[in-house]
């Protein structure tokens, strides 16, 4: 069963403003917010739009002191990991753009592109940190970890082949299957690096930094709520789609991705750092696979016996930058939109 995609058209004189389906709909492309077709759309506009902030809000000064205080591990772990999360949010980018082409409603092209700015902000941010702390030399050596380390190849491999799928033969199952491998990617395989930067802040290392990835931590988890409604539209609207071989697709894929993701963080962090153990790690990714897994719809099957509950209890006190006070962090004082349920930002 294929069912080829139409991309969206610039301009359609005949067909309405509201769109008639989120693939293969109609649409005139004008965009009017108080007349979309997904009541949804508008508040996540909204949200993101709130959330917006630049790499030079954040002071790296001290970051700048302690870098090269921190042990070689530590730096080696610091530095591989930014190459990582540069280079799945450069594919982040493009990724977007080419969902945005097929999404036949303007208000959801508009969050697409909203989405892929902030990634090109993330990315500044990357290339922001390396910038106060390593010469340009070990700059760009950071930005091809990706090439040589068989680990990060396997994985990125893993994803961007579920993208080229898509983008080389764009029928809706490719897409559905794309929104899963984009889950992944933002909901799954940031995971273990945001808790090495957190398990930094913690001990009062790189605090900035983890500032910064903190920001970037928050986008992505209303990316996973934008591609989750996406999704669930998508298959509410094409029930064709949503045959047993797909949910097994879906749970094989996210314990794939899960088993990836562990195998990176247990050559990246392991049992080296101080206040994280890579049992833990690995009981974390497990339920963070388990959990968004459940949240496309699919249950919690991927790995029947991880924890129900956080294992890394310690990680949600470094989302709590939002509460119009000085931040967690010591930065400057913040009064960004604060981060509930209702827009999103789930506990991490």
């Amino acid at each position: 069963m294929t069912s080829q995609l139409q991309k969206r058209t610039i301009m359609e004189k005949e067909a309405p403003n509201r769109s008639t389906g989120i693939i293969n709909g109609k649409s005139s492309n004008i965009l009017n917010w108080d007349n979309v077709r997904y009541s949804w759309a508008y508040p996540k506009y909204k949200t993101m739009l709130s959330n917006f902030w630049t790499p030079f809000e954040i002071n790296m000064g001290n970051d700048i002191k302690q870098f090269p205080q921190l042990s070689d591990e530590e730096q080696e772990a610091f530095l591989k990991i930014i190459g990582l999360l540069a280079l799945l949010d450069s594919i982040q980018s493009d990724y977007a753009a080419k969902a945005a082409d097929y999404l036949t409603d303007s208000s959801l092209n508009a969050l697409m592109i909203m989405l892929a700015q902030q990634e090109v902000i993330h990315n500044h941010s990357y290339s922001y940190v390396l910038s106060s702390i390593v010469s340009q030399q070990k700059q760009n050596e950071v930005f091809d970890y990706w090439r040589t380390e068989p680990t990060l190849q396997e994985r990125n491999e893993f994803v961007t082949n579920g993208y080229k799928a898509f983008a080389e033969d764009p029928t809706a199952e490719h897409f559905v299957q794309s929104i899963v491998y984009d889950v992944i990617l933002e909901g799954l395989f940031f995971y273990s690096g945001f808790a090495f930067f957190y398990n930094l802040a913690r001990n009062q290392k790189m605090v900035s930094t983890s500032t910064m990835i903190n920001y970037i931590n928050r986008d992505e988890q209303i990316h996973v709520g934008l591609f989750e409604k996406i999704y669930k539209e998508v298959l509410a609207e094409n029930p064709e789609l949503a045959t047993e071989a797909h949910q097994q697709f879906v749970v094989d894929t996210f314990r794939k991705g899960a088993e990836l993701e562990i195998a990176w963080g247990r050559e990246i962090i392991g049992d080296r750092f101080d206040g994280i153990t890579m049992e833990e790690l690995e009981q974390y990714i497990q339920y963070m696979a388990n959990k968004r897994c459940n949240q496309l719809g699919h249950g919690r099957d991927v790995f029947p016996d991880a924890p129900v509950k956080n294992p890394l209890r310690w990680i949600i006190a470094y989302q709590e930058v939002d509460q119009g006070k000085t931040d967690f962090f010591e930065q400057k004082s913040r009064q960004y939109t604060k981060t509930s349920d209702a827009n999103g930002f789930d506990d991490l």
